[in-house]
Formats: structure tokens, C-alpha cells, sequence
């Protein structure tokens, strides 16, 4: 799964446990959002559309920190917003890791270089900068010039400074086979970043670009031809053999959000971080409350489009360290 070992193995054992204890459902990954606000208004996101009121609340540490101790799950990625315009973002990773946490924290990177003191290098801990492609595509999806130009530099010093840095790329359906490829070339071969996400574009329903999204046939006629030629692998993808096949329609797989719920100063989000059908108090609420049956493409019109990982790589993750063949397979990055 293009991790490091260590982290593979946590996983691993993790969901070996919860086999052992016949649990049907179980987080995985716990989606936290500790502000809205950010610096930038990216056309694809509509977090900073919440009222004025929404977008001053910054979520206490020990909140924080609760939510995620609250589910069990042995991973996290804090995004928003911006989680570096939170005045104690360092003191919510510092408590995580503490807690023996794996932790992404997402950011745009425009204000990593004057942050980044506020942090340390730790095995269970890595950056991860939002890169929708180079420069003209990128700064175009933020909706900002220069923005792919500091990204790059502030992922070169993250690196410098012995950090593990990762990148998110969201396609859209005005990115071709040959932008994905680029793309992640780039990031791959030239900006020598540890690892790399992607993920089709889902339109949120605050986001201000609802015309540019990805439908299932779109996606994998991208992908399908993106990976062609055994690009896909050669890049360092963080993302199961499984659900690149699933990108690229080699398989189908069912959605399985409750593995990956999401906590922001709303409360626990139901069922996703992509569609709002109100909020719960308690992860354990939102767990048994949830119709998770529901949900999903050809069951949800609104999951008709949706192929994102948040839905379907903990299907897949879950599907490759339950096969020795697929757990090989994802070993060996094929």
C-alpha cells in the first residue's frame, strides 16, 4: 500500500484484531476538521461559505483529541480549512502522537515555511500538501496565483527539514490522461515527494464549481489511461492495488464510509465528510444511527457520481490484508 512498513504493519495488526473480534464495522481512519476557515477560496471545496459566525470557532485540543481516543481508529487526517491557521494545530498533533497515533496533516502549504518550527519529525507523522496539478492547473483550482509555486517550495524545505511529505491531487474532468500523468511524474520523479494521493473530483454541495466533476465512466476511462504503459507502477501511490483497480474499473466495490467518519466542530457528520445529512454527538451514535445500507452508488442519487477514496478504499484496504495474494501484491507495488 506504498506505506512504510511500520505503518503497514499497525494497520495490518489493527484490523486483524478487529476480525478477531467479529466486528462488522470499525473506523479506520478518522477524518478530523478542527475550523473551516482557511486562506484561500479553492473553486472545488465551499468549506469558507459557512457563516462568519462557523468560521471564527476553532475546535479545543482535548476535543479533538477525544474524538479521535472516542472511536478506537489508529489513523487520522486533520484537514478543515486550513489547520495551520489553528493557533494549537501543534499541540493537537503533538497530543495525537502522544497517544501512539498515525497522523496526516493536509495543508495548502502557503503558510507551512512559518509554521513549520512548531513541529517535528516523528516516524507516525507526515505532511500532506494539496497539489491539483502544475502550476497553471493548480493555481487556477485555488483560484490564486503563485500558490503552486510556494506549495513546491514549501514541500522542498519540509523535506529538507527531514519531515515526510505527501501530496493530494483531486482530477477533474477538464484534466486529461496526459495532466494525471505530468502531474504525478512531477511529483514522482522531480519533487521526490514520499508518497502520493489521488482521487476524482466530488462535488460538494457548497462548493462554488458544480460543472467539473468526474462521473464513474469518466473516471475510469482517465485512469484506465493514465496507468497505462506501467506508469501506475512506478509512482509511489498511496493507495491500495485494489482501489486502482477500482479507479481504473478493473473491479467494483461497495462503499464503505463508516470506516473513515468524519469529526469538525459540527459534530460527527453523517454519514461522510462529502454529503451533510446532519451531525451526532458521539461517534458511537453515529455508528448505530447510520443506514450505512443506504449509501453508495445505485442506492444514494447522490453517491451516483462518487468514487472517492473516502467511500472505497477502506473497502479496499480491508479486502487486501484479508487476501495473501492482494497483501503480496500490495507489498511488492503492482
Amino acid at each position: 500500500m506504498a506505506m512504510p512498513l511500520h505503518l503497514s504493519l499497525r494497520l495490518g495488526g489493527y484490523l486483524f484484531k478487529q476480525k478477531l473480534l467479529r466486528k462488522e464495522k470499525f473506523p479506520i481512519l478518522v477524518e478530523l476538521e478542527p475550523l473551516f476557515a482557511c486562506n484561500l477560496a479553492c473553486a472545488g471545496c465551499g468549506k469558507i461559505a459557512h457563516p462568519a459566525s462557523v468560521l471564527k470557532q476553532r475546535m479545543p485540543v482535548d476535543q479533538a483529541v477525544g474524538a479521535v481516543l472516542e472511536t478506537g481508529a489508529p489513523m487520522v487526517s486533520i484537514a478543515g480549512g486550513e489547520p495551520l491557521m489553528h493557533k494549537q494545530i501543534d499541540e493537537i498533533v503533538e497530543q495525537l502522537l502522544a497517544k501512539h497515533k498515525i497522523v496526516f496533516l493536509c495543508t495548502n502549504a502557503v503558510l507551512l515555511p512559518k509554521h513549520l518550527h512548531r513541529f517535528s519529525p516523528h516516524r507516525n507523522f507526515a505532511w500532506i500538501v494539496h497539489i491539483d496539478g502544475l502550476r497553471e492547473r493548480h493555481d487556477a483550482s485555488v483560484c490564486k496565483d503563485g500558490v503552486f509555486d510556494q506549495a513546491v517550495a514549501a514541500i522542498k524545505e519540509a523535506k529538507a527539514a527531514g519531515f515526510r511529505v505527501m501530496t493530494n491531487t483531486t482530477f477533474f474532468d477538464t484534466d486529461s490522461p496526459q495532466d494525471v500523468i505530468d502531474v504525478l511524474d512531477y511529483l514522482n520523479d522531480e519533487l521526490g515527494v514520499d508518497n502520493m494521493q489521488i482521487s476524482p473530483g466530488y462535488a460538494y454541495e457548497r462548493a462554488p464549481d458544480q460543472e467539473h466533476w468526474l462521473g464513474p465512466e469518466q473516471t475510469k476511462a482517465l485512469f484506465a489511461k493514465a496507468f497505462s504503459g506501467g506508469r501506475r507502477k512506478k509512482w509511489r501511490l498511496n493507495h491500495s492495488p485494489i482501489f486502482l483497480d477500482f479507479l481504473e474499473g478493473k473491479v467494483d466495490l461497495d462503499c464503505t464510509a463508516w470506516a473513515i467518519p468524519s469529526y469538525s466542530i459540527k459534530g460527527w457528520q453523517r454519514p461522510c465528510y462529502l454529503l451533510d445529512d446532519g451531525y451526532v454527538d458521539t461517534y458511537q451514535e453515529l455508528l448505530d444511527g447510520t443506514d450505512w445500507d443506504a449509501f453508495g452508488r445505485g442506492k444514494d442519487e447522490r453517491c451516483a457520481n462518487c468514487m472517492a477514496h473516502c467511500g472505497y478504499e477502506p473497502t479496499a484496504v480491508v479486502a487486501t490484508l484479508g487476501s495473501l495474494k492482494e497483501t503480496i501484491r500490495a507489498a511488492v507495488g503492482s
